[in-house]
């Protein structure tokens, strides 16, 4: 239900306040959604807790990208419903909602060569007509410097490579400082300097109070950064809970039908995934890596 104070009036335009820590600021129950003839959610019950970066991992097809859609209101659902800061996301007018969740879509397109920095100012559009317009040019500036997007400023947006181009989007995103970021793959086209600087980012911004749901391929990076992990399999969540408790290898290698192993790192004690490869041999009983996940910062399997 509702979780954030009622939010404040001030000038021609509400402020929305910032959500309570701890409070699940959108909420997916039963939620079910159709493509066509095909049901590819079915019957989704999951939360994105103000404070929290909570990834959603999975193989391809197996939900991620449409339940992100689902939760940001971009996808209707075929049953069950999708809430945002307690209300359902039908009972939002678009300018509402637009100030309470921003979304980074898995490709940025533009048909005309805007400069980067205009591209990242669109960001701040919502807050048009509130007092937080004031600070559209702070939130420009500190987006672009997060991203590391503020050297080619002038730049058109078309002229920038794949991966110039999705810090950009991300900045965007980031700009427009709504308290819940919905990502969809965002490290996908970079190196790995900058998909560790979006996972950083993610961090930051749930530190800040805000409720992150970032849809990842990398389970190094989901089990390094994520407070909670979600396992989509076959439209359904196999799995939701700390990335310690719900990497495990039996879970992954049937929703992956990839053989791995999930071992501590041997410092930090973060689980790593290792596919088995053909002709390998496992030199690690099962109980020995139990043992280890026990002696390493007390990982326990799900």
């Amino acid at each position: 239900m509702g979780v954030s104070i009622p939010f404040l009036r001030r000038g021609r335009r509400g402020v929305p306040a910032r959500p309570a820590p701890g409070a699940a600021f959108a909420e997916a129950v039963g939620l079910r959604v159709r493509l066509g003839e095909r049901e590819v959610l079915a019957g989704i019950d999951l939360s994105a807790r103000a404070g929290e970066v909570l990834a959603l991992v999975g193989p391809n097809g197996a939900g991620k990208s449409t339940l992100l859609a689902a939760l940001s209101a971009d996808l209707p659902a075929a049953g069950g419903l999708v809430r945002i800061d307690g209300r359902p996301v039908g009972d939002w007018a678009a300018p509402d909602l637009a100030l309470r969740r921003s979304v980074l879509p898995q490709s940025a397109q533009m048909s005309f060569p805007f400069p980067v920095a205009d591209v990242v100012r669109m960001g701040r559009a919502p807050w048009a007509g509130t007092p937080l317009a004031d600070s559209d040019e702070e939130a420009v500036a500190a987006a672009m410097a997060a991203t590391e997007v503020a050297g080619f400023a002038a730049r058109p947006f078309s002229a920038l490579s794949g991966g110039e181009r999705a810090r950009v989007a991300l900045a965007r995103v980031l700009a427009q400082r709504a308290p819940l970021l919905l990502l969809d793959e965002p490290t996908a086209a970079l190196d790995l300097r900058h998909q560790e600087l979006v996972l950083r980012i993610c961090r930051e911004r749930a530190a800040a109070g805000d409720a992150v749901v970032v849809v990842l391929h990398d389970l190094g990076l989901a089990a390094a950064y994520a407070d909670r992990a979600a396992v989509l399999h076959d439209g359904r969540i196999a799995a939701d809970g700390p990335p310690a408790g719900v990497f495990e290898d039996e879970l992954l290698s049937r929703v992956y039908r990839q053989p791995v192993e999930v071992l501590p790192h041997p410092r930090t004690g973060v689980p790593l995934v290792v596919p088995v490869r053909d002709g390998e041999r496992n030199p690690v009983r099962a109980g020995d890596r139990s043992a280890m996940r026990n002696d390493q910062g007390g990982l326990t399997s799900a």
